[in-house]
């Protein structure tokens, strides 16, 4: 059943498949063998089924869970509102006046809504945590390449990684095990050694978080990350140049696309070879200071996002979007293991932590997750969704 039908907009097609296990939605850009991998995008809506599972897709079915639908997404995995003009924008269920957030907007949408147990996503510069937090659910994106990628769209990323969302943190960890079967669970024997790190969020984001960390975590300080707004520019940077390896053929063949699409897709076949020597040389510069300062904390913590999520009508001026993923970003370009818990303001408005833990230490990042969740009252509701 098409599920353009379907009020949220959430899934793009209803399905029926797998075990007796917990419930999943995959994003569009994943591999369902019989059915067309579309990327959100009416450019493949008429393209040939995939022929065979993405290796996630096998490895969820191989533990029994149960695939319920394909999920909608911003097209081509290449925007951060979560609007899709041809499937229909997924509705934001806690704050319909927000964006779903992008791009795995249905993923986050259907998890927010109870239309599933744990939904699958891609995060190529947050498209996982950042969706995650403006529909007010929890969201991982794993060390870059611990989940294969093989069968995702599109082919070829050095950031993009396979990522879950999740009302709680049982399922989140269920999620990762689906998803990796040499993913075990740890508790903490003791109180987590955190900093945070230097940002300048608005102050109805930040002080909530901060205030509630510190009447938790007393005398926590911060640490600079030199190169943290240089990595969210070369983030950029790879991003657009992949995107454009990937896609820029449907300039050529005059495709469908969407306004937004059109306009950053070919905004991003500009991109040099030396410009990305540069962002490359940031990759290498940035991912060592993140190194050297895990190895004196188990975590590190930023705000998930920099501002509240836009409204949907604030959401047509890109000036509103550029900042959303600063925090988040620059961990694609790392690598290193990502989860954001989600919180509000005092208002009720959707805002969040996020923590960052030590490459392919996925188990002690959730342990510590746990440990906020059980001492930071902001974040003790097991179902931020409610």
């Amino acid at each position: 059943m098409n599920a353009h039908a379907t009020s949220s907009h959430a899934l793009v097609q209803e399905l029926s498949m797998g075990g007796t296990g917990p419930t999943v939605v995959i994003k569009d850009c994943i591999d369902i063998a019989g059915t067309v991998t579309g990327c959100g995008s009416e450019a493949f809506a008429s393209a040939a089924p995939a022929l065979e599972n993405a290796v996630v897709v096998d490895a969820l079915l191989t533990a029994g869970c149960r695939i319920i639908g394909k999920a909608n997404m911003h097209e081509l995995a290449f925007g951060m509102t979560g609007v899709n003009g041809f499937h229909g924008t997924p509705v934001n269920p806690n704050w319909p006046d927000l964006i779903p957030g992008g791009s795995s907007s249905g993923s986050a949408v259907a998890v927010a809504s109870s239309l599933c147990d744990f939904a699958i996503g891609t995060d190529t510069g947050g498209s996982v945590r950042q969706p995650a937090i403006c529909c007010g659910v929890i969201g991982i994106k794993p060390t870059f390449g611990r989940i294969s990628r093989k069968g995702l769209s599109p082919k070829n990323s050095s950031l993009d990684c396979v990522g879950a969302f999740a009302r709680d943190m049982d399922m989140i960890e269920t999620a990762m095990a689906a998803m990796d079967p040499t993913f075990t669970p740890e508790t903490l024997g003791q109180a987590p050694k955190l900093t945070r790190i230097k940002s300048d969020p608005v102050a109805e984001v930040g002080d909530p978080l901060v205030y509630a960390l510190m009447d938790a975590y007393p005398g926590m300080g911060y640490e600079c990350l030199p190169h943290f707004e240089a990595a969210f520019q070369a983030g950029m940077t790879v991003i657009s140049y992949e995107t454009a390896a990937a896609f820029g053929h449907l300039l050529d063949e005059g495709a469908p696309l969407g306004t937004d699409i059109h306009k950053r897709l070919t905004a991003a076949r500009h991109v040099t070879e030396a410009q990305l020597a540069e962002a490359e040389a940031v990759r290498t510069a940035f991912t060592a200071e993140v190194d050297v300062l895990l190895e004196q904390y188990d975590a590190l913590v930023t705000p998930a996002l920099p501002v509240i999520p836009p409204t949907l009508s604030e959401a047509q001026d890109p000036q509103t979007i550029l900042p959303l993923t600063r925090f988040l970003r620059p961990f694609n370009l790392s690598g290193h293991p990502a989860i954001t818990l989600p919180a509000r303001t005092n208002t009720g408005l959707p805002i969040g932590l996020q923590l960052v833990g030590r490459k392919g230490e996925e188990a002690r990042l959730c342990a510590i997750a746990r440990w906020i969740v059980s001492c930071v009252p902001d974040f003790q509701s097991k179902d931020q969704s409610q």
